[in-house]
């Protein structure tokens, strides 16, 4: 009985100890950002809201960081629509990732670049979760015109594979 009394001590310091004894060193100086990183640093910069209008639509749209700086949630709203879907953008190793979590059902998984300039970052098709019998979103492009305005060209591949374009022109309300 004794000896469990002792473990059951042992066991309840070392678990208040632990937490304190396991710091974890962060680098001192960061390395040289990747292009994927650089692009990701640029779509931060549209963190904010936006008002346009989207094939005759109204639509506000939502970008901020989000989990620690870690990824940028893209939400667009309005009236007349029928769901609110969002965007999620990340860096995984070397690559800028973009995974369109869509209103017809499905998840089009895309990788980005930014233009030398860094006025446009452009999403290509990686690949899709879920059905793609409704169509899916395949491209992307954001062109940033000033901390005020951007747009952005998506385009669709729709049920008999036919392809249709959207632009918006965005300004920022916040």
């Amino acid at each position: 009985m004794r000896k469990l009394a002792i473990l059951i001590i042992l066991v309840s310091a070392a678990t208040v100890a632990l937490p304190q004894q396991m710091s974890m060193s962060m680098p001192k100086t960061p390395g040289p950002q990747s292009d994927a990183q650089k692009a990701f640093e640029k779509m931060k910069t549209l963190a904010g809201s936006w008002q346009g209008t989207l094939m005759g639509i109204s639509t506000q749209v939502t970008i901020r960081e989000t989990s620690s700086g870690n990824a940028i949630l893209i939400e667009a709203t309005g009236a007349g629509r029928p769901d609110n879907p969002i965007t999620m953008s990340y860096v995984e190793g070397d690559r800028l990732l973009l995974t369109h979590y869509c209103d017809v059902g499905n998840r089009p998984r895309m990788v980005g670049k930014m233009s030398p300039d860094g006025k446009k970052l452009e999403f290509d098709l990686l690949d899709v979760s879920g059905s793609t019998e409704k169509g899916l979103m395949n491209h992307i492009v954001i062109t940033i015109i000033d901390a005020s305005h951007h747009t952005e060209e998506v385009t669709y591949t729709l049920p008999g594979n036919k392809s249709l374009a959207a632009h918006i022109d965005l300004t920022r309300t916040k």
